[in-house]
């Protein structure tokens, strides 16, 4: 385990997936860098790179509510991931969330446990969820 292990979470605060992923992080003793994306919005570069270390297309990014995509244009266009960037770049909410950045990879952390497997440690309590379900229990877990 290193002293410095920075973890970075594009966050919307809106969604419970990526509220848990965060809740997981600091109970295993990590101050995350939180990147509020739809205030900050990405950029194609960005959005490539993430894609590309996380070994996801951005069809697979994609968040696909069929009212949002349809929204946006995007439904129709299944195979054109440039179409697809485009209109990541110009809408933000139709990245999938959370991404999670660690030395250990790059994941869409859906479900939120999976970002227990891009950390360096595992929360020593329960985690629960807003709603007070189990999230992670570390008497249960291997």
């Amino acid at each position: 385990m290193t002293d410095y292990f920075p973890v970075v979470i594009h966050h919307n605060p809106g969604c419970g997936t990526s509220r848990n992923v965060v809740e997981l992080v600091r109970a295993s003793g990590y101050e995350p860098e939180i990147i509020p994306y739809l205030d900050t919005g990405w950029t194609r570069d960005q959005l490539v790179a993430l894609f590309a270390a996380a070994g996801k297309t951005p069809r697979e990014m994609l968040r696909v509510p069929p009212a949002l995509a349809a929204e946006y244009g995007v439904l129709e266009q299944s195979g054109d991931g440039a179409v697809i960037l485009d209109a990541m770049v110009a809408h933000p909410i139709l990245v999938n969330r959370p991404i999670v950045a660690t030395p250990k990879g790059v994941e869409l952390c859906r479900p939120s446990e999976s970002v227990i497997a891009l950390l360096d440690r595992k929360p020593d309590r329960v985690v629960l969820k807003e709603d007070g379900a189990v999230l992670y229990d570390p008497g249960a877990a291997s």
